[in-house]
């Protein structure tokens, strides 16, 4: 296959990713070892190794990265990916993610979030090769291809970096851990529908203290995200809703009505593993700005 259809391929893989990942947040090493794409099955991930590279293929397909993993895989002042050359010989898996990187093919990034478990980040591109450093550089988005110098960015390109970093790697990944500690279900309503959900933060990301932690983290349905976000809707540190008053006393539709105003009182169903269950503090601290909005 040419690289014109081995780009054909690649782009229909990751719509297909794209379809799965908006439902589930993540991907099983099962689902990644026989993706069907129009009757045909990929392998999207390698069975003992951190790189899949596809005989067919001219380039990398996947890299995983493990956070406690023993590879230095990590950001690069909080805007680039840095991923370690494999051990031993710079040949080998090495060579063909060399060669993505000199096509600039895409491929995905696999973060791992517990055994059997990921979030793909993709497309992603190697946009530098270091052997200084015995690594590659990871881009997050096709425009950080045309920079001048990826080991050296000047303080707009790291700015940009940095936002599309939290984008697609950040978010997509506290999405992940949070909707699977929550099996898939928004805390307050039972809502199912994983197109229709998000990862709330407790305490903002914005705040020093507001971490990507699963405890700093709800599983909300888009309505629910949206009051709470705007303090129409508040959660107590015993676990327990509460509606604004004012929108208690409102009439309206049946939205306000049962999706809304019935949820006063009622108990989230939080994840089964304690230390994935909302911090207490955290929701104290949020439930106290809910109050004095509330008033």
């Amino acid at each position: 296959m040419d690289i014109s259809a081995e780009n054909i391929v690649r782009q229909a893989i990751f719509d297909h990713l794209e379809e799965m990942v908006r439902d589930s947040g993540v991907v099983t090493r099962e689902q990644l070892s026989r993706f069907t794409v129009d009757g045909e099955v990929h392998r999207l991930i390698d069975h003992g190794r951190g790189i899949r590279n596809p005989a067919g293929m001219y380039g990398t397909l996947s890299i995983l990265s493990d956070p406690k993993g023993k590879y230095a895989d990590e950001e690069v002042g909080g805007s680039l990916f840095s991923y370690a050359y494999r051990e031993g010989s710079t040949a080998g898996d090495n060579k063909k993610l060399r060669r993505a990187y000199e096509l600039r093919l895409p491929f995905i990034l696999l973060r791992k979030i517990e055994p059997g478990l990921f979030v793909p980040v993709f497309p992603v591109y190697a946009v530098a090769d270091d052997p200084a450093n015995r690594r590659f550089l990871i881009a997050l988005d096709e425009t950080l291809l045309s920079v001048d110098d990826p080991l050296h960015l000047d303080p707009l390109e790291k700015k940009y970096a940095a936002r599309i970093t939290k984008q697609r790697l950040h978010q997509p990944e506290f999405r992940g851990r949070v909707l699977h500690a929550y099996c898939g279900q928004c805390t307050i309503c039972n809502l199912k529908h994983g197109a229709l959900l998000d990862a709330a933060h407790i305490i903002s990301d914005s705040k020093p203290h507001g971490t990507a932690e699963v405890s700093n983290g709800l599983s909300l349905c888009k309505i629910h995200h949206a009051a709470y976000d705007r303090n129409f809707l508040g959660i107590s540190p015993d676990y327990r809703v509460a509606i604004n008053r004012d929108l208690l006393e409102e009439v309206d539709g049946p939205m306000l009505r049962h999706g809304l105003q019935e949820m006063h009182g009622r108990e989230l169903a939080v994840p089964q593993r304690p230390g994935d269950r909302p911090s207490r503090d955290g929701l104290a601290e949020r439930f106290a700005e809910f109050t004095v909005s509330a008033h």
